[in-house]
């Protein structure tokens, strides 16, 4: 075990049993022209955690111990989006519609792929999920459980939906769950700074939170 100095309390650090979880780190979100841009938001914040996650990322690899990403993406049918996600609001793009980087968070188009700054390896494991969660109409659990995995470190955007509803999932379920601050974002930062502020609540009610450097020093210690 490793102590990392996070909040609200030091992270016993088992190198035996952690893997990293980087959510949706996808150009529909993250690339000027996106969905996300669509909707009215401004993607920098967004861009500005590429370097920070991509050399947490290299420092999972470098150490081989398992790196997992995610997509929110659906069937080209939407028969996995429902209208209680579809049909939201007024943007001027919706699920499914074409856009500049194809149909919009569809399964295989474009837009839906992780960037390239942080393109999976050969071998390392994506998830995709209809759903905010990571766990929400997907093996995510027993493929964790495959790997002997009990701690996930995690990573990516948005950090109070798809990153907090997957951290939730993951307490749930009796995993020990840290975010890398640095390596996460919102559209809005004050949402983010709400969202870390409940995850360690109470006690780390829902899991920690630590740098990306603490993180790393960690891993190397």
């Amino acid at each position: 075990m490793t102590r990392i100095d996070a909040r609200p309390f030091a992270f016993e650090l088992d190198a035996g049993s952690v893997g990293l979880v980087v959510i949706d780190m996808q150009r529909d979100f993250v690339e000027p022209g996106g969905f996300g841009e669509s909707l009215g938001n401004d993607v920098s914040p967004l861009q500005q955690i590429v370097p920070t996650t991509a050399s947490l990322i290299a420092g999972f690899r470098a150490h081989g111990l398992p790196v997992l990403h995610t997509r929110e993406c659906h069937a080209a049918d939407l028969s996995d989006c429902p209208p209680a996600k579809r049909l939201r609001g007024d943007p001027a793009l919706r699920i499914g519609d074409p856009g500049p980087m194809g149909r919009i968070l569809i399964a295989g188009e474009p837009g839906a792929e992780i960037i390239p700054e942080l393109a999976p390896l050969p071998g390392e494991i994506v998830i995709d999920k209809p759903g905010k969660g990571a766990f929400c109409r997907t093996g995510f659990e027993t493929i964790l459980g495959d790997l002997g995995l009990r701690q996930l470190i995690f990573a990516g955007v948005t950090t109070e939906v798809c990153v907090q509803t997957t951290m939730r999932e993951a307490n749930d379920r009796g995993f020990d769950c840290l975010l890398a601050v640095d390596a996460t974002a919102s559209y809005f930062p004050e949402f983010k700074r709400a969202a870390i502020e409940m995850m360690t609540a109470q006690g780390a009610i829902v899991g920690w939170a630590a740098e990306t450097a603490q993180i790393l020093e960690a891993l190397d210690d």
